[in-house]
């Protein structure tokens, strides 16, 4: 049973148990201060008590320092080797330890065409009918669409606890500049899939949170992800779509490692608020949306960006004939009030 994919309005979660389970910030009262710093008192203690790699497992981060990802003493950070910065965008390997990275650019040579997985049922299901004729586009949820600490950061947007070994574990969540505009925009242009590496008793609370309008027609966690060379690969064979109308937004090439022609690059987020890589992204999608092919389509447009030249007019048949941007208030050049 495929329980790692989650259609809209599915699903084995019962709504009223996972609002009571998930912790919006809201404004303390001076009465609740007192009580409110026992619980992060216990909270810390808690967290202390669990294992650091257990906690890591969970949530991926590519290129992120574990340091600041983790609860306890600098010490015990210290104690984990380095070659378990890239937390678990790696899958587990055959011994003990994960591969080392590296440093410099990563190189990931995709496998033989006659070694790729195959998949006999689709992880999806066919497209709703309102979705018909759109490309699928294939969202990464960690550090392209949102950041996540273990450690407490200043003014959060939400804090999901996650069960851990038997205990219960905040998740500090930033949401990345522009992020909920974004979603809006790509949800009336395409069939919007999330795939994270991550473990779905935590991205599945925060995308309750993060997508409460249903942008997110599908969500694919990290059950649905290819162990390959030490990392989780996100095939996209996997769903039954035609490659040519597939698009896969993520910071981490190697997730894209089979299918790098689909895929769009992002930045890595961790706490920039006047990042505004969602906004050039779109400006991408919207270039390429019509094409009858997205991966020659993609390439021409990433170019042109790289070479400082407009997009405009990359791909006939938007429209006016132009990409510009769905929402035309948005300023790129103010700062994340558009989050």
């Amino acid at each position: 049973m495929l329980r790692n994919v989650l259609p809209l309005g599915s699903g084995t979660d019962n709504t009223a148990e996972t609002n009571n389970k998930l912790l919006e910030l809201a404004d303390r009262d001076a009465n609740g201060d007192a009580t409110a710093n026992n619980v992060d008192t216990q909270r810390e203690e808690t967290e202390s008590e669990v294992d650091p790699m257990a906690i890591a497992s969970v949530v991926t981060q590519y290129g992120v320092d574990t340091a600041d990802s983790r609860p306890g003493t600098s010490s015990q950070a210290d104690d984990i080797d380095a070659r378990t910065n890239i937390l678990c965008c790696l899958a587990p390997s055959t011994s003990d330890q994960q591969p080392a990275q590296e440093e410099g650019p990563v190189v990931i040579r995709p496998p033989p065409l006659s070694d790729l997985p195959r998949w006999p049922v689709p992880v999806l299901g066919p497209q709703l009918p309102h979705d018909a004729g759109k490309k699928t586009l294939v969202l990464d949820l960690d550090e392209t669409l949102v950041h996540s600490s273990f450690r407490p950061v200043p003014s959060p947007d939400y804090v999901i606890p996650v069960e851990i070994e038997g205990r219960i574990v905040d998740v500090y969540v930033l949401k990345r500049p522009f992020v909920d505009h974004f979603l809006r925009a790509v949800g009336q242009r395409f069939e919007v899939v999330v795939f994270t590496a991550s473990l779905g008793k935590y991205a599945d609370p925060l995308l309750d949170l993060l997508d409460r309008s249903g942008v997110v027609r599908w969500r694919l966690f990290r059950e649905a992800c290819y162990p390959y060379e030490g990392s989780y690969v996100k095939d996209l064979q996997c769903m039954g779509r035609e490659m040519s109308q597939m698009i896969l937004v993520d910071n981490s090439p190697h997730s894209y490692a089979f299918q790098p022609e689909n895929a769009i690059p992002i930045e890595t987020f961790i706490d920039d608020m006047q990042d505004q890589e969602l906004l050039e992204c779109l400006d991408l999608l919207l270039a390429v949306e019509k094409a009858p092919d997205v991966r020659p389509a993609m390439a021409m447009a990433m170019a042109r960006k790289d070479a400082g030249m407009p997009l405009t007019g990359v791909i006939a048949g938007n429209g006016d004939g132009g990409t510009g941007t769905i929402d035309g208030t948005v300023n790129k050049g103010g700062a994340a009030g558009g989050k």
